[in-house]
């Protein structure tokens, strides 16, 4: 199944519509109150980014109450699962600065755009840099404040507030570890997978059920059983990631594939190319990962060593391990079979998307 036939065939989207008015809604009020002249154009700026994104994470927020036994009106879970969109719209706003990208979703990253209209050339990129810088803040502090307006019982509100800093505080230190190996190819497979875990697989599976989880007022079992789901099947997405952002069509992806190799990011990709191949591949490796000049034909090269070692196809296994090890776990879950459903529907979505 893949993503777009997951969109029609599944329940796991039915949400998204709400999700996407509620944000719609919100943004477009604050604009419209803004107290601060010049504000209102930002705001607006923050809901154009947010319309393009796929709601992985708020969708899966929902799954997470279903999953734990969730009934009636979804209204609340809908609430949450538009905080967690808005976090991860910080997220991404600051994860293109320090990356250096020039575009997100097919379109200029908000760095840019901001640089971009700027009427001072020579304090533009500042400006941009600035602007971006608070532009995720904001998105944070209003992320904040639809959470604590999300109605719940005090009991289930001290359960979701532990997962959603567990998930804001491992995502930080995946971050800062990403920022420590890059331009370091020679990092282990231990530290890559470390980097794996609490950038992404956390952060993007585990932790989003677990907000939804313990908003229905999941126990220790249902919390459990979505680690045990989660935490492999957030590996997987980043390995997929990582042959997506060499690999993958730019037009697809809405990203360039040059943007990873020109910053010197250590992938699982160059892990396992390094670890097979000979001194001059090696060579040639350490050479155009992190070339910040690096173009089209120099990319096709590193392609071609990653496809000839053997890197891509282990890299592949490794996906596929992890996808079985979600699902493996899945027929352990104490979850209702509409759920399992789902979520045996995310976990191949997953795994074999283009995007």
């Amino acid at each position: 199944m893949t993503a777009e036939t997951l969109a029609v065939e599944s329940d796991f989207f039915a949400p998204r519509t709400a999700i996407d008015d509620l944000l719609f809604e919100f943004l477009t009020e604050k604009a419209r109150t803004a107290p601060v002249p010049g504000q209102s154009p930002l705001i607006l700026m923050l809901r154009d980014f947010i319309s393009g994104g796929k709601r992985v994470r708020p969708l899966l927020c929902v799954t997470g109450w279903i999953a734990a036994g969730g009934q009636g009106d979804a209204a609340h879970a809908v609430r949450l699962a538009a905080s967690i969109e808005l976090a991860h719209t910080c997220a991404l706003i600051h994860d293109d600065i320090m990356d250096a990208s020039d575009s997100r979703r097919g379109r200029p990253t908000v760095h840019r755009a901001l640089a971009d209209r700027h009427h001072v050339p020579r304090l533009a990129q500042q400006y941009g840099t600035g602007g971006a810088i608070l532009l995720g803040d904001l998105a944070l502090v209003w992320s904040d404040e639809l959470l604590h307006t999300t109605p719940m019982p005090d009991a289930h509100r001290a359960r979701v507030l532990h997962c959603v800093d567990l998930a804001r505080s491992e995502l930080i230190a995946g971050q800062h570890l990403d920022l420590l190996t890059t331009g370091r190819l020679h990092a282990s497979v231990e530290t890559l997978l470390s980097v794996i875990r609490y950038k992404t697989a956390k952060y993007t599976i585990e932790r989003p059920l677990q907000v939804g989880a313990a908003l229905a007022g999941a126990g220790p079992e249902v919390m459990n059983a979505c680690s045990a789901y989660g935490i492999p099947l957030g590996e997987a997405f980043q390995l997929r990631d990582d042959i997506l952002g060499v690999f993958g069509d730019p037009d697809r992806t809405g990203k360039s594939r040059l943007d990873d190799l020109r910053e010197g990011k250590c992938t699982s990709l160059v892990v396992h190319a390094l670890r097979v191949c000979g001194p001059t591949q090696a060579g040639r490796l350490h050479t155009l990962i992190g070339d910040p000049d690096l173009g089209e034909q120099e990319a096709a090269e590193v392609c071609d060593i990653l496809t000839s070692t053997g890197a891509r196809r282990a890299v592949e296994r490794m996906i596929e391990e992890r996808y079985r090890q979600a699902l493996d776990s899945l027929a352990l879950a104490p979850f209702p079979a509409c759920a399992v459903r789902t979520l045996k529907d995310v976990a191949e979505a997953v795994v074999h998307r283009t995007a």
